[in-house]
């Protein structure tokens, strides 16, 4: 069975945050997993284009109960009907779940993930949260890079990234 690996981030996005993605979505493709995300735009069409760009597979898992304004690099179209609450079946699709960038749905995503709690949950960019005394918050992996977003999700250990 493939690698899935789910990943979150905002449909508005940077271009640092889309570009981000797309080389996630790439380097994914290239190590053959399949790619989870939201479907529309922003990170989520950026890793999509990534991944597809590299012949991999992007699995779309929509909020919305038809196929309206997916994003043209899904291989695969989940519509839902389930609005936000779509966040928890991503979250739960992967078998790691890698976070770029940040807005109040993504931030929701990380939760999940984390609520989870057998998941690598890394965050390329976005961002920071703290505990009540100023401290990061123990179990999210930050990665400063693409590269080394994959390699904290610990799916390929053997392989160079």
């Amino acid at each position: 069975m493939a690698i899935q690996v789910s990943v979150c981030g905002p449909r508005d996005c940077t271009s640092e945050d889309g570009h981000n993605a797309r080389e996630v979505g790439r380097l994914l493709a290239e190590r053959g997993a399949v790619v989870i995300c939201g479907g529309y735009t922003g990170v989520m069409a950026a890793v999509a284009a990534g991944a597809r760009s590299a012949g991999g597979t992007v699995v779309g898992i929509l909020s919305r109960p038809d196929r309206e304004h997916a994003g043209p690099d899904l291989s695969i179209v989940i519509p839902t009907g389930a609005g936000e609450a779509r966040n928890n079946i991503i979250v739960n699709s992967g078998d790691a779940v890698i976070v770029i960038g940040g807005s109040w749905g993504t931030l929701s995503e990380l939760a999940l993930a984390m609520r989870r709690g057998r998941t690598p949950v890394v965050q390329l960019g976005g961002w920071r949260l703290l505990d009540q005394h100023g401290q990061p918050v123990p179990g999210v992996r930050h990665a400063t890079s693409p590269a080394q977003a994959l390699q904290l999700t610990g799916l390929w250990p053997d392989q160079p990234l």
